[in-house]
């Protein structure tokens, strides 16, 4: 998955468990799970990622799964965006402590942002018809919302499709990438 990156990914594992916790981003319990659950859940969705695209990563925390993309995808350009300014914090250390060159990090609420990207990602921010309109407005014509979403995806793309569509999506399509035992359930939303 991160090929010659691996280094990378083991050295943000290691801050996660260490920083992340410290600084409230990552919960002690989380620890433990920190590869399965937390980096490579985000990692498998990597490769939907169209090649050389500016990803936008709505409401980060602590880099999910933003860093973890831009880990394994040297090509993204991506801009992690959080309005805390203790999580920006982090992650400008984490971004600086890992070297990557392809992320820069912005301290805003997504509907203060006024750029487009050509993808458009969040984790566990909030239920899709709110996601949707936080997001969407960022999304290039021709681009995706992939939403990284649980269980409920369906249910919430059946409550959400009316908004989604007036927002400007195309295709609405719930989709699962493989990660050992645990799959990635994303929500892919086409403008």
């Amino acid at each position: 998955m991160f090929s010659s990156r691996l280094p990378l990914a083991v050295e943000y594992a290691r801050i996660l468990a260490t920083d992340g916790v410290v600084k409230g981003l990552i919960g002690p319990r989380e620890v433990p799970r920190i590869w399965d659950r937390h980096i490579m859940n985000s990692a498998v969705v990597a490769p939907r990622v169209p090649e050389n695209s500016s990803v936008a990563d709505i409401g980060t925390g602590a880099g999910l799964p933003g860093l973890v993309w831009a880990i394994a995808r040297p090509d993204l350009r991506v801009s992690l965006v959080e309005p805390l300014l203790r999580r920006t914090t982090f992650l400008d250390e984490t971004v600086e402590a890992l070297g990557l060159d392809n992320v820069s990090v912005v301290r805003a609420r997504a509907e203060d942002v006024d750029e487009t990207y050509d993808v458009v990602t969040a984790r566990a921010v909030a239920a899709l018809d709110k996601l949707g309109r936080w997001c969407l407005p960022l999304v290039s014509r021709g681009g995706v919302l992939l939403a990284l979403k649980g269980r409920t995806a369906q249910a919430e793309v059946d409550t959400a499709t009316a908004t989604l569509h007036r927002l400007g999506a195309k295709t609405i399509v719930v989709a699962t990438y493989a990660n050992g035992d645990v799959p990635t359930t994303v929500v892919e939303v086409t403008k």
